[in-house]
C-alpha cells in the first residue's frame, strides 16, 4: 500500500501545551486526519509525535512519503540519528541527544517500511500542511 502523509507539531510556550497533527492519504484519496495534545511539552516533541502516531495506523510494507515542515524532524530522521546510535545517543558535542525516546520510537516505526521524508516551508499555502498545522493547533485548545 501506498500513502502520503503530512505531520505538524505546535506548542503555545515552549516549553508549555502542545498539540501534534497529521494527515495520512492512502493510494485510493481516502484521508485520515488525526490529532493529539500534551500538557506540558515542547515543540520538536510535538513534531515527533506526529508522524510516530501517522506510522502506527500504517500496515508494514507500505511506501510513505512524509512531508513535514521541521528540519529538526527531517534531517533528525534521515541524517543524524545514524550518528546517535553510532554514538550511543550521544550528539557530536557529546551530551545525550534530546528527545532520545521519541528517536527511538520513531525509528521503530520506520523499519520494514520505505519512507521518503520531504521537507515543505511552513505557511507557505500547502493546504495539506496547512491543515496538519491547523490540527496540531486546535489540538492545542480542545
Amino acid at each position: 500500500m501506498k500513502y502520503i502523509i503530512y505531520t505538524d507539531g505546535a506548542c503555545s510556550g515552549n516549553p508549555g501545551p502542545g498539540g501534534w497533527g497529521a494527515i495520512i492519504i492512502d493510494e485510493k484519496k481516502n484521508q485520515i486526519n488525526l490529532s493529539g495534545k500534551k500538557k506540558l511539552t515542547t515543540n520538536n516533541r510535538m513534531e515527533l509525535t506526529a508522524p510516530i502516531m501517522a506510522l502506527k495506523k500504517i500496515k508494514k510494507n507500505s511506501e510513505v512519503i512524509i512531508y513535514t515542515d521541521s528540519i529538526y524532524l527531517k534531517n533528525g530522521i534521515t541524517i543524524w540519528i545514524k550518528n546517535w546510535k553510532n554514538n550511543g545517543w550521544k550528539s557530536a558535542n557529546k551530551k545525550p541527544v534530546k528527545n532520545k525516546d521519541l528517536w527511538i520510537a520513531l525509528n521503530n516505526l520506520t523499519e520494514k517500511k520505505s519512507i521518503v521524508w520531504k521537507w515543505v516551508k511552513a505557511h507557505a499555502g500547502n493546504r495539506l500542511n496547512e491543515l496538519a498545522d491547523k490540527l496540531a493547533t486546535e489540538a492545542i485548545i480542545n
